[in-house]
């Protein structure tokens, strides 16, 4: 809720800079040189450059490196936890309970045998994207999981990880031959061999569009409801509290989408990296 209030407050800021009825909206989703804190002020980021490349920190990426910082602090005080005491409490049970749940619903029935080798990697990924999805519900943050570079990111470490597996289990030109099927004309390979490559990369692009997709959605429409207030401005006292109330209910809403995205995002990592190592099946 505090979330949305502070949506509204900085929307009546940011909507007469605006060239369009969305400029406003685009400039809370999209990454920027500046931390805002309307009606605080706001923070400049560096600009760096290296050999002419613009390596600058953005919203985005620091955000993205706050995340990671408070989920290694948070692992270090669970793994510590267990050094005092074997019987789990407080936010240690909370990820136990997590990495059982990852571990014997999603990596175990997916992977099957040899699955314990890849678990780290999947916990790894289901924390910091259920962290991140999570990060972007608290005022004056930002869903680093929002922006394409990021969730490519994470597409493009699922897709290594994917390839390292085959070839990890099969060898590498076992797991490459075993991308065609056995007993197929020759004529026919002309076909399959540049469809089995594309499909090499339309696994992590369906990671990378899925997570984005559905991580901006939910902050384009809380932010268009939100916009209703000032775009019927002579039906303020009507159009608000029903305005208010959708995006609340969205936001809230969101809190079940995060823990979805990084469901899906790591079950089908999980189901992919499977396929290659078990390509008999």
């Amino acid at each position: 809720m505090t979330n949305t209030i502070q949506d509204t407050v900085t929307v009546a800021d940011t909507v007469h800079k605006s060239e369009g009825g969305s400029g406003w909206i685009l400039h809370h989703v999209l990454d920027s040189h500046k931390i805002d804190f309307t009606p605080f002020g706001s923070i400049n980021l560096p600009h760096l450059s290296l050999f002419g490349l613009d390596i600058s920190i953005t919203k985005h990426i620091f955000f993205s490196w706050i995340v990671a910082l408070l989920l290694i602090v948070l692992l270090v005080i669970v793994a510590k936890s267990y050094k005092k005491s074997l019987i789990p409490k407080g936010i240690t049970n909370l990820f136990e309970i997590i990495i059982i749940f990852v571990r014997d619903e999603i990596v175990k029935p997916t992977i099957g045998k040899g699955y314990e080798y890849f678990l780290p990697f999947h916990l790894t990924i289901f924390f910091f994207v259920l962290l991140s999805n999570l990060f972007g519900l608290i005022p004056y943050s930002t869903t680093v999981t929002s922006n394409i570079a990021v969730t490519a990111a994470l597409a493009g470490i699922s897709f290594v990880a994917i390839q390292f597996a085959g070839i990890r289990s099969n060898g590498f030109f076992g797991y490459f031959k075993g991308l065609i099927p056995s007993g197929m004309p020759a004529l026919l390979l002309i076909i399959i061999i540049p469809l089995e490559i594309l499909g090499l990369f339309t696994k992590p692009f369906a990671l990378c569009i899925r997570l984005f997709a559905n991580m901006i959605a939910g902050h384009v429409v809380i932010l268009s409801l939100i916009g209703l207030i000032f775009i019927f401005k002579a039906f303020v006292y009507v159009v608000a509290p029903v305005a208010v109330g959708f995006a609340l209910f969205i936001y809230l809403l969101e809190i079940l989408v995060a823990l979805i995205q990084a469901y899906i995002f790591t079950m089908l990592t999980a189901l992919f990296i499977g396929m290659a190592v078990h390509q008999e099946h």
